[in-house]
Parts: structure tokens; sequence; C-alpha cells
């Protein structure tokens, strides 16, 4: 078959993988690991839980479909006439699983042996949708016991708490799966409709990595995969206000210590940041609250967080960006005073080039040290791909970031006037007694 194969080679780390255009209209990358003892593949398409308004290049109509529905196929669609895809699975010996985040969703196996059966299983299944009424009224049943758990887990309700206190339109504040309302709408018609238009290969991608065989993945992909039209689908957002929604969320659940999310909402472009801004920002955000900060070593020191939950992350996708710190406190409120002074104080003084230099060596060490895992190759692969961006360019953009750039960042993001906090509190205060 006319495939296009480029090789792409690091010579900072003098690792080399494989990207492969498909004719089907697949992307596939083959990241072999010398010595390396397992296998792990993901098959992911760019089709999340946000993804329930979009229009098709090859339709006038804009489609609206039930919330949770992405959550809802990727459970659906290891059942098939002949039986479910993990008992398959059971005989190469591989372990296999999915997930569905805002803005994909992946299917995923690793093994020692077996690779190209097991891979074969994950291209067959995948693109073999099987759907009835009476098996989509039972998933509706599992999904909603699932959606009611879901309500009384602490750490996901201070996290969709946060959001709904971010975003007034967009669909990243709404839950994953949906809700028991949402997903008793969900039709077989809803699910053929969703496959068809997000499981097309051109909006997919196949990574390997670990003890694999490029030319044998190759030979594979001819025989297994379907091939499908270009079609381009394009994501239907409404308008998002810059202001947030309200500053402080709180609910009281069963826990033992309090536990916050505090997040700075964020303007977005349609673009998503270049490689050099999202170093930028990574690099603030590890100057600001990595564990030789000194806002970390002060909250230690005062009782206010401890070393196992206090962490920060750039939450970012499609029409959605936040900066978010997270953690148990027995103060969330003062947590978010002292985080705002931290960041005006910085603003103040300037960043401390020592402290850029230690982020920078911390960072770069950690994403080189994560490619001796073919697991995080290969979730990595995907997800800097759906974000159009590339794995060796993001490790060269680290190694090259400049203070500017940081403080970039520092000057764009942060602002105190669009953050929020969120507290899940313990249902009972404890007794004095």
């Amino acid at each position: 078959m006319n495939r296009k194969i480029n090789q792409m080679k690091s010579e900072r780390i003098g690792d080399t993988y494989y990207q492969i255009e498909h004719p089907t209209g697949l992307k596939i990358f083959v990241y072999p690991k010398e010595n390396s003892h397992s296998t792990y593949a993901v098959f992911g398409t760019k089709y999340g839980s946000i993804d329930n308004r979009f229009q098709r290049s090859d339709e006038d109509t804009i489609q609206e479909v039930p919330e949770g529905i992405a959550h809802f196929l990727e459970h659906k669609l290891f059942e098939s006439e002949d039986g479910d895809a993990f008992a398959r699975y059971a005989k190469t010996g591989a372990s296999a699983n999915a997930y569905t985040s805002f803005d994909m969703t992946c299917y995923l196996f690793s093994c020692t042996e077996h690779v190209y059966e097991s891979l074969e299983i994950l291209l067959d299944f995948v693109q073999s949708p099987y759907f009835t009424e009476q098996t989509v009224q039972k998933e509706q049943g599992i999904i909603g016991q699932e959606i009611r758990m879901y309500d009384d887990d602490p750490n996901w309700r201070v996290m969709f708490n946060l959001l709904d206190a971010l975003y007034y339109n967009h669909p990243v504040k709404i839950d994953i799966a949906g809700t028991v309302e949402s997903i008793a709408k969900i039709t077989p018609d809803y699910l053929y409709e969703c496959y068809h238009t997000f499981y097309n290969l051109n909006n997919m991608v196949l990574c390997v990595a670990g003890n694999i065989d490029v030319k044998k993945v190759c030979e594979l992909a001819d025989r297994m995969l379907k091939p499908s039209s270009p079609i381009v689908v394009n994501r239907v957002f409404q308008d998002e206000p810059d202001t947030i929604v309200k500053k402080r969320v709180e609910q009281k659940l069963s826990v033992s210590v309090p536990l916050f999310q505090f997040g700075f909402k964020e303007t977005v472009s349609e673009q998503r940041k270049t490689l050099e801004e999202l170093v930028g920002t990574e690099l603030l955000l590890d100057i600001l609250a990595s564990d030789s900060s000194p806002l970390y070593r002060r909250l230690l020191d005062a009782g206010l967080i401890n070393e196992s939950s206090f962490g920060v992350e750039y939450f970012e996708g499609p029409g959605y960006a936040s900066v978010i710190f997270a953690g148990e406190s027995k103060d969330p409120d003062t947590v978010a005073k002292e985080i705002c002074k931290e960041i005006a104080e910085i603003r103040s003084k300037g960043i401390d080039p020592a402290a850029f230099e230690r982020a920078k060596k911390s960072m770069y060490g950690r994403n080189v040290a994560s490619l001796n895992s073919a697991e995080n190759i290969a979730n990595s692969l995907v997800s800097l791909t759906f974000a159009n961006r590339e794995l060796f360019q993001y490790l060269d953009a680290i190694a090259n970031a400049t203070m500017g750039q940081v403080e970039q960042a520092l000057q764009n993001q942060l602002r105190e006037e669009c953050s929020a906090l969120s507290v899940v509190n313990p249902i009972q205060e404890e007794s004095n007694e």
C-alpha cells in the first residue's frame, strides 16, 4: 500500500520513532525501544466529552447530541455480536483498558508477548461498532450507577465545582459521563452517528511503543484498517466570557481534611499555545509551586498543605485553559491568598535566574526520563498529536527555553480577578471535646 513513513530522530537524546501516514487517513506512530520487555499501544480518537455540538465538513447543519455520549460510546465499543474484547485479550495475556477525557477517547493495551495478536484485537473491535436498543438500555443502568458514585467522590466534585465556577458556557464544566437524565436520551442511532463522525480514521491516531517492529505494524495496519472518507469535524462552542461565574464554591462530603482547587481562568483563542508559550507556562508553574519553591516551603512549614497532595497543573484543551492549584488544607482560603501573594511578589521582584535554571533542568530531566516508559511515550504521542504538537520539538523547546518566555507567561496569565476557589469540607466538624 502507498503509505508514507517519516523517521523522527532526536539528535539531543538519540531516540528515533516513525510516523506513518496511512492511505486510510490514520496517523500511526511506532516508537521502538531496545531492551524493552513490554509493548504499549493506544488507539485514540479526537473525541471527548466536550464534543456535544459539532458540524461535519460534508454537512450543512450543526449536530447536537446528549451529554456523556463519548464516554457511553467508549463503554459500548468493547462489545460485539461475538462477545467482548476483554475476553479476546484474556487469550493473549494483554492488559486492556480505555478512557474518555474532555477532548479524546483512547483504547489501549500493554503486553509482554503476543503483541501483534493483541494489536489485531485493538484494530478490530475499535472499527466494529455494535449497538442495539437492549444493550444501550442495559448500559444506561450501569453508567447511571457510575454517575451517582462520582456525585459523592470528593476529588471529582472539587474539580467540577471549580470548573462550574470558572466557566459559563463551555462544556468542560459538564461531567465527562454526563447526567442520569442526559444518558437516558442516548439511542443506538445517536451512537452510530457519533461513531461514524468521530471514529473516522482521519480523526484518529495509533501509537505503539516498546518491543515492536515497524514493518510488522505497517503490514497489520494494511490488513486491518478500513478506508474512511476524508471529512473534517468542527467543534461548535458557545461564546465564553473572559470573566468567571463566581469566586468561591463549597460542598460538604465525607473527607477528613478539606480538599481545594484554586483555578485561574484564561482567555482562549482558537489556536492552542505554541510549544514555546506552553513551556514558558509550565516552567513558571514549576518556579511557583514545585517542592523546591519558597511558596511550597512556606505553606508546608505553616502546616497549610501536606507533601503528598499539593500540586499545580496547566489544564488546557479546545476552547478552555486554566492554571489549577490543588491539595488538602485545613485552611484553603489562606492557601489561595498565599498563592496570589506569591504571584504578586514574583511580578514585583522578577523571576530568580537560579530558580529558572533549576526548573528548566528539572522539567527537561523529568521528560527525558519519561521516555524510558513505553506507556508514557504512547500516551504523550497521542495527546501531543491531537494538540498539533510533536514530542521531540517539545523536548527541544524545554532545552532552549528562555527567561523571556517565563516572564511573558507571568505577564499574561494568573490574573487574580479571574480566579475561583472550590472547597470540599468535611460533613461534620470535629468536636473540641
